[in-house]
């Protein structure tokens, strides 16, 4: 039977992407299709070649990989905070955003897993993790901290997932409904089971922020445990979690520009999400400068030499040309453009996005290669200039990963339909009394 009565006439639009396809969808995947062969292709010639036909060393072992690696696992915090965060605190502009947050944490973390096996060379090598397991080494804390951070995101975008799998369902779709009875799980809508479903939203969503927290600052730790020089730092595992936010949010206005325009949302995608999240973005700009500004003062007062000598190459030395471009690209640029609300609009925070995520992959760039070109003790020449294998792996991530992101959307609404709802009956009359709660009564 048709249920669509059930929808509120202005949610029906949310599920056109997933009814309709046009031929913008094709050419997309296609598109995108080519591009993640070319990036197998490119895996492929390593696999079979050896790590020799990358631009990686006895001396500079981490490359393009480790930087994707860290990048990639930085952009999956944003969807906790946006979507955990900002459910816990009761911010109700984050519902049409919560899906699409938690769908990119999500999927960029299988990426950022999959860097360091395409970095291992032997993928198999992997398991010695597991098979030699050392509590002690700070790899092992990295395997469980992403295991741990990915099961609980993905149960977190799954119960979220639940009300419009079971709406779905209910629509009658005849090709896809048993696909959507089996991930329904039997929910029908009744009393109990929403107030179970909101009581595991809720919980999963305070436990998810911690493990967020600890997830980025155990990234750090695989450098910072070490004594290489410009690594041995204390302050790199809040400097890496506020990195990591800065680059994560500046992803989710990125897509949000593109789901919006791409699936005409804009009764939904408004303005002032935009506005919102460029604020937060704004925020995150500040936060990373001073601890940007705090890591190089404190090297800098100390002026050890073997420090010194990374610390130079970076300023002055043959990285500055780096170096000062993630600068300009991580402030100079976004700063001006989120600091003033009139250029806080969805093209101003989008111009601003993008230049905040080539400048943050370029400053784990800059972390990680420069420390390796001077170790304290030097294996051979330094030279390290990323091949086409790389920078192909790399571009066909990027793709799988946006690929995956609109195969998804042709299965389940990106934005929360009952969500939607939920804010339209009831989160007026919550805010209403929650503001009531705040002012004092007034008296006779």
């Amino acid at each position: 039977m048709n249920k669509e009565h059930v929808l509120v006439d202005r949610e029906i639009a949310l599920l056109e992407h997933v009814r309709r396809s046009g031929k913008g969808f094709y050419i997309t995947v296609s598109i995108l299709t080519a591009l993640v062969l070319w990036g197998i292709y490119a895996y492929l010639t390593q696999y079979q070649t050896g790590l020799g036909v990358t631009g990686l060393s006895r001396q500079i072992f981490w490359g393009v990989y480790i930087t994707n690696f860290v990048f990639f696992i930085g952009i999956s915090h944003a969807g906790t905070f946006i979507s955990a965060v900002l459910r816990v605190v009761k911010a109700e502009w984050r519902r049409p955003i919560s899906r699409l947050s938690e769908l990119t944490t999500v999927f960029i973390l299988f990426f950022g897993v999959g860097s360091v096996l395409i970095d291992l060379g032997r993928p198999d090598r992997m398991l010695y993790a597991i098979r030699y397991a050392h509590f002690r080494s700070p790899l092992l804390w990295d395997v469980c901290s992403i295991a741990t951070y990915l099961t609980v995101s993905s149960i977190c975008l799954y119960l979220a997932l639940i009300p419009d799998i079971a709406l779905m369902r209910d629509l009658g779709w005849k090709k896809r409904q048993w696909f959507y009875e089996i991930l329904s799980l039997g929910f029908t809508g009744t009393e109990k089971q929403w107030h179970r479903l909101e009581k595991a939203i809720t919980i999963m969503s305070i436990i998810v922020i911690p493990v967020m927290i600890t997830v980025h600052t155990v990234v750090s730790y695989v450098f910072a445990m070490t004594i290489q020089p410009m690594w041995h730092s204390a302050i790199f595992g809040p400097y890496f979690v506020a990195g990591a936010l800065f680059s994560g949010i500046a992803t989710v206005i990125t897509i949000m520009a593109v789901i919006r325009k791409a699936y005409h949302l804009e009764n939904y995608l408004k303005p002032v999400h935009f506005y919102n999240l460029g604020t937060l973005l704004l925020a995150m700009t500040l936060l990373w400068v001073y601890f940007t500004l705090g890591e190089y003062v404190t090297t800098f007062y100390g002026n050890e030499p073997v420090h010194m000598e990374i610390f130079w190459s970076k300023l002055t030395g043959k990285f500055a040309p780096l170096f000062w471009l993630h600068i300009v690209l991580c402030f100079v640029i976004p700063f001006p453009i989120l600091a003033n609300p009139k250029t806080r609009t969805i093209k101003g925070t989008v111009i601003a996005s993008i230049s905040v995520n080539i400048g943050m992959w370029l400053e784990r760039f800059i972390i990680i290669v420069p420390t390796l070109t001077r170790q304290r003790i030097s294996v051979e020449q330094a030279l390290y200039i990323p091949t086409w294998v790389e920078w192909s792996i790399f571009l066909g991530c990027l793709s799988f990963f946006s690929l995956l992101y609109v195969l998804f959307t042709k299965f389940f609404p990106i934005i929360p339909i009952w969500e939607m709802q939920e804010g339209r009956e009831k989160a007026v009359t919550k805010v209403e009394d929650r503001i009531k709660s705040y002012l004092p009564e007034t008296g006779a």
